[in-house]
């Protein structure tokens, strides 16, 4: 990658070196003729660049709402698919897994068991599934002008936050109508498993998103490897059905404790902290790893993508 070279004194930020300004009227010339952005190589040690993320948070807007109009464009139900997904679902594995299978539920009727665990998974799922294969489809946009690439996968984790804001809605009339009142502690664990929930599909969906520019096979075993994720998750059994032996390797699931702990204090039911924040430290392990790994190979995305 070409590089664009900068007297030492200019200070260097998140990679970007801004152009001296003029300091008298023999160098006014020289200022016009200065370009506005000049692209530095950065070290050798990564960084996810927050402030350059602040700085374009409107081209994230952008894609967000993008990503928005493409998902709901010339649908007969619109935004009604946020709520008839984890609705269809709730109904399918009620029928199988709780009154064919009779999972246990530790005394929660199986339709609001299923619901609770349901909508975040939704969530999560497709956020990851877009995720992964943004860069390739945003190729174009890619090989043409300079952004940080990063708003690519987070644009389909903020964007599926309408879906979830539209599912925690659906929790909130469908739980009482099920016989499910929502214990004190949910003001509490509720929020902090949505920003858990949050940073779990950031951090794969950057792994994924960089890992499929380079290697194809990940956007054809990412639908296969979801779906195993969620039969690995406590979704339609309880994690009271995991043996004690297995437990603390059960909780490296990101979604394993957040999930349980935000259905429990939707149910009424205890949280059980300890599995919630190894979960939960799993999900942060995965988006800065996820982060710093997409940084380090985004210099290659526009020649192989």
């Amino acid at each position: 990658m070409a590089l664009a070279l900068e007297s030492a004194a200019a200070p260097v930020v998140d990679g970007l070196r801004p152009p001296t300004e003029a300091r008298g009227p023999h160098d006014a010339g020289a200022a016009v003729d200065r370009p506005a952005l000049v692209i530095t190589a950065g070290g050798r040690l990564p960084r996810i660049g927050w402030r350059e993320l602040r700085d374009y948070r409107t081209l994230l807007y952008f894609l967000v709402w993008r990503d928005l109009r493409v998902r709901y464009t010339q649908t007969v139900l619109g935004v009604g698919w946020a709520v008839l997904q984890p609705v269809l679902g709730t109904v399918v594995f009620t029928l199988i897994f709780g009154r064919i299978v009779h999972v246990p539920t530790d005394g929660v009727p199986y339709a609001a068991f299923a619901l609770a665990a349901l909508v975040p998974w939704t969530y999560v799922s497709a956020s990851v599934s877009a995720a992964g294969t943004s860069l390739l489809n945003s190729s174009t946009l890619i090989t043409k002008v300079y952004f940080p690439r990063l708003t690519i996968p987070l644009a389909p984790v903020v964007g599926s936050g309408v879906d979830l804001t539209i599912g925690l809605a659906l929790l909130a009339g469908a739980l009482p109508l099920l016989g499910v009142v929502p214990g004190a502690v949910a003001v509490v664990a509720v929020p902090a498993s949505i920003v858990a929930f949050a940073v779990t599909a950031a951090g794969v969906g950057c792994w994924t998103a960089a890992l499929s520019v380079q290697f194809r096979d990940v956007k054809h075993l990412l639908p296969f490897a979801t779906t195993m994720w969620m039969y690995a998750s406590p979704i339609v059994y309880p994690a009271s059905r995991v043996p004690a032996r297995f437990a603390i390797w059960y909780g490296l699931n990101p979604l394993a404790g957040t999930i349980e702990g935000f259905r429990a204090a939707l149910t009424g039911r205890p949280v059980a902290w300890e599995a919630w924040l190894e979960s939960a430290a799993v999900g942060v392990l995965l988006f800065v790893t996820g982060a710093l790994y997409f940084r380090r190979t985004e210099r290659v995305f526009a020649d192989v993508v």
